[in-house]
Formats: C-alpha cells, structure tokens, sequence
C-alpha cells in the first residue's frame, strides 16, 4: 500500500468511482454472521440444530445462509417459547401451595 505521503491522498477518503451510491445491503447471513449477530456461539447453534430449533436455512451452492426474515422469524420463536402467560404460572403456585 502506497504512502500518503507520496500518493498525497487523505487517510479515510475513498476513491471509488461508483458514485457516491450507498453499499448494498446484505440479505443472508452465513452461520458465523447469525451466530456473532445472535451473541450465540456456533457449538450452541450446532446443539439448537440437533434440537430443530434453529432458524430456517437455505443452501447456495456449498454456503448455508440464514436470510434476515428467517432469522426474524425464528426470535419470534424463541421469545414466544420462553414467555410463560400469568394464568400458567399461578396454576402451578397453586400446585406447589
């Protein structure tokens, strides 16, 4: 990489010709991407799998993405899963009364 002190350019300035556009948004995430996303690890997200409880998944070529509506979808998941209703939980104080 050339000196900015020989090319005279200013750090942080970029030269991309395309027009001032802005980068194109990502659609899917790989794996790694879900699970960093997720603060999940991939072991933990290799046990969800065993368990059928990850997000949908879908293959391009050899890469397995998890598109941004599935990932969505499957937080819904899992929060509606880990929510317990009022009438449940005093059912079973009861029970233990």
């Amino acid at each position: 990489m050339a000196r900015r002190e020989v090319t005279g350019r200013k750090p942080g300035v970029s030269t991309d010709l395309g027009g001032g556009s802005p980068p194109t948004p990502l659609l899917a995430m790989t794996i790694p991407q879900f699970c960093s996303a997720h603060n999940i690890s991939e072991a933990f997200y290799y046990k969800l799998k065993k368990q059928k409880l990850t997000p949908r998944e879908m293959k391009v070529g050899t890469r397995t993405l998890v598109t941004f509506e599935a990932a969505a979808d499957w937080r819904a998941e899992r929060e509606a899963a880990s929510t317990t209703s009022p009438e449940k939980d005093g059912a079973k104080r009861e029970q233990a009364d």
